[in-house]
């Protein structure tokens, strides 16, 4: 065997055992980028859902407007009722009755839809808390990403322990959204 032969072995030796101990560093890359392609659909499938709910919450709030404009309507058309003069006084009573009828009624219903608008109102609030912790948690995962592919660069595991900190702490922030109200 020559002395190149010999030297190209020994370099081809070295250069498989540094893929070797580069092996873990891939394979935690691997994980990190199915981890940030997982936090990243699921942080736009919750934005999408506060966008939604933020929709129905609207809604809710013209339904209860509407309603509001009814009874002021009502009230207003009982109050012209009460100071004009009618010849028939018992179909003026039974106007002025559905009247205030309706006003109850009406009265309820505001009560309701004003807590079914302020409940879609907290499902909103909910969705964008979590939605902030899911951008979060990508945010640190794709940090956790680069900075451990610096190791394939820089044959320092320094990178590779720093970057699965980063990806740990963006595994956290995912992982609380579990956590919250």
């Amino acid at each position: 065997m020559e002395a190149n032969e010999a030297q190209e072995l020994q370099e081809h030796a070295e250069h498989a055992e540094h893929e070797k101990t580069l092996r873990p560093v891939a394979f935690t890359m691997s994980v990190l980028a199915v981890l940030v392609a997982v936090t990243t659909v699921l942080g736009h499938r919750t934005h999408t859902e506060a966008v939604l709910d933020q929709n129905r919450a609207t809604d809710q709030w013209n339904y209860y407007q509407a309603h509001k404009i009814r009874a002021n309507d009502t009230a207003l058309a009982a109050d012209i009722l009460s100071v004009v003069t009618i010849a028939d006084k018992d179909a003026a009573k039974k106007i002025a009755k559905g009247y205030a009828d309706h006003q109850e009624k009406w009265t309820e219903n505001l009560k309701e839809e004003q807590e079914k608008a302020e409940g879609l109102e907290g499902k909103v609030e909910q969705a964008e808390a979590r939605a902030v912790r899911f951008d979060l948690a990508e945010a640190l995962l794709e940090i956790g990403l680069v900075i451990t592919s610096v190791t394939l660069l820089t044959r320092s595991r320094a990178y590779w322990y720093m970057g699965i900190v980063f990806s740990a702490l963006g595994i956290a922030s995912a992982i609380s959204v579990l956590f919250l109200k």
